[in-house]
């Protein structure tokens, strides 16, 4: 063999190496024990977060046709039982001119906050980024702007921690259907169904949509919901989790990306409550200030920042994160009283 076919062939060698390691994925369900509290180490430092539920419902305040909704604002369609068609009518009025996403990571910041989670997709199914898969998004409403793009750039102003919350059921998605045998909100809506043939179609569609949240947006977290669909089964739950990780290494995901009571990586969540005593695994409790998660006019049943203070001191005595929810209004506000408990409870925690 000649000099020059010796150099080609070593060259030819190398790139296949290349190749095959650019090709290899690592299986991050077997992760070590010292890499993953490596992985986790900030969110376990970080102890309070913000949680932002924000999308169409939040123009309606919890009223459909004049008939106040019961229960969770951001469930709307669900208790109205509206059509998909009609509730994307949503879409022509959306026009949160007021939303000022500095403000709201100035706000996180001066409460004691390190990180912001917001719900880019909720179960609605409408986005609040300009996303390359669907047309059901914010660039085409009135409003236009990208929320998740200048969130995201708030929080690295204030040198905050960026997570998004992805609802992995989707009530405007051709590939699902209200539940017909159903009998009430929860069983027509909740569990949706997945039409014969098109959970590949869908799962493809999350995919992406992730990928642009990891790729556009550099989110810290990825905070998954709606994992208890029948058809949304354990193993489709770890493959995901371990997509997302190949995609970005050091980010962090939820435990309800699989299914919440079986699987506990990257950390646990329980909602509206948290255990007596501490755990084995990582984990944050979630808690509303009033009732509703999306903001509802008629719910003024507000926490104390005395209470909302002690259940922080609570929860991260026994090593859990709070994350604390706020509702922006139709036209993007914070209510008042969210924001006078969040900075009343940052006083607290100057105070300590």
């Amino acid at each position: 063999m000649t000099k020059k076919r010796i150099v080609l062939a070593s060259a030819f060698i190398l790139l296949a190496v290349i190749w095959g390691r650019s090709q290899t994925k690592r299986d991050y369900l077997n992760e070590s024990i010292s890499d993953f509290d490596q992985r986790l180490s900030w969110f376990k430092k970080a102890k309070y977060g913000m949680f932002i539920h924000f999308g169409l419902y939040s123009q309606l305040g919890g009223e459909w046709k004049g008939k106040i909704m019961p229960k969770y604002a951001e469930w709307i369609q669900a208790h109205a039982d509206i059509a998909p068609q009609e509730y994307a009518m949503l879409t022509h009025t959306f026009n949160p001119k007021d939303f000022d996403a500095d403000f709201v990571a100035q706000t996180a910041k001066k409460a004691g906050m390190k990180y912001i989670v917001v719900t880019t997709k909720h179960h609605e199914g409408f986005c609040l980024w300009d996303s390359e898969y669907t047309n059901f998004d914010v660039a085409n409403t009135p409003f236009k702007r990208d929320i998740i793009a200048e969130l995201s750039a708030a929080c690295r102003k204030h040198r905050l921690k960026f997570g998004t919350y992805y609802s992995i059921i989707d009530w405007h998605h051709a590939s699902q259907e209200r539940n017909i045998d159903g009998t009430d909100w929860w069983t027509l809506w909740g569990e949706v169904r997945m039409k014969t043939g098109k959970k590949e179609e869908y799962v493809t569609y999350l995919k992406n949509q992730v990928r642009e949240l990891i790729e556009k947006y550099d989110t810290d977290i990825l905070w998954f919901d709606g994992d208890w669909v029948h058809w949304w089964d354990l193993q489709t739950g770890k493959e995901l989790y371990n997509y997302i990780l190949n995609l970005k290494p050091d980010i962090i995901i939820n435990n309800r990306v699989a299914k919440r009571a079986h699987f506990k990586k990257d950390f646990g969540t329980p909602e509206q409550k948290h255990p007596d005593e501490a755990l084995q695994h990582y984990w944050e409790a979630c808690y509303t200030m009033n009732h509703s998660w999306g903001f509802k006019t008629s719910d003024t049943d507000w926490k104390s920042p005395q209470v909302v203070y002690d259940k922080l001191q609570d929860i991260n005595g026994k090593g859990g994160n709070l994350l604390l929810n706020v509702g922006p209004d139709g036209n993007g506000n914070i209510p008042p009283e969210s924001v006078d408990i969040l900075l009343e409870v940052g006083k607290l925690l100057d105070e300590k």
